[in-house]
C-alpha cells in the first residue's frame, strides 16, 4: 500500500512558476514509476507527466512539454514537477501517483493522491 500526499499548489498569474511535490509513504518508493495527472472542471482527468523508476525516463503531454519538468528522490520518497510558463489552462487539480510502469494512461497506476489545486489567473 503506498499513500501519496500532494502539496504546493496554489494561485498564481499567468507566467509564474509553481513547484508541486508528492511525498510517499512506501519504503519501497523507488520501485513505482510515477505520474501526475490533472482535472480540470467538467473534464476527464488528463495525463501530464511520468518519470520511470529510477528516473531516467520522463514522459510528457505534448501541452505541458517544455514547460514541466519532472523528477524525483528517491532518497525522500517524493516526486516533484516544476511548472514554468503557467498558463490559464493549466488551472487543474494536480494528482499524483504511483504504478508498475511509466504510463500516460490511468490504468497504469495503482496508488493516488487526494490532489492540490493549481489554479493561474490570466
Amino acid at each position: 500500500q503506498v499513500q501519496l500526499v500532494e502539496s504546493g499548489g496554489g494561485l498564481v498569474q499567468a507566467g509564474d512558476s509553481l513547484r508541486l511535490s508528492c511525498a510517499a509513504s512506501a519504503r519501497t518508493f523507488s520501485r513505482y514509476a510515477m505520474g501526475w495527472f490533472r482535472q480540470a472542471p467538467g473534464k476527464e482527468r488528463e495525463f501530464v507527466a511520468a518519470i520511470s523508476r529510477g528516473g531516467g525516463v520522463t514522459v510528457y503531454a505534448d501541452s505541458v512539454k517544455g514547460r514541466f519538468t519532472i523528477s524525483r528522490d528517491n532518497a525522500n520518497n517524493t516526486v516533484y514537477m516544476q511548472m514554468n510558463s503557467l498558463k490559464p489552462e493549466d488551472t487543474a487539480v494536480y494528482y499524483c501517483a504511483a504504478g508498475d510502469y511509466t504510463g500516460q494512461t490511468r490504468r497504469a497506476y495503482d496508488y493516488w493522491g487526494q490532489g492540490t489545486q493549481v489554479t493561474v489567473s490570466s
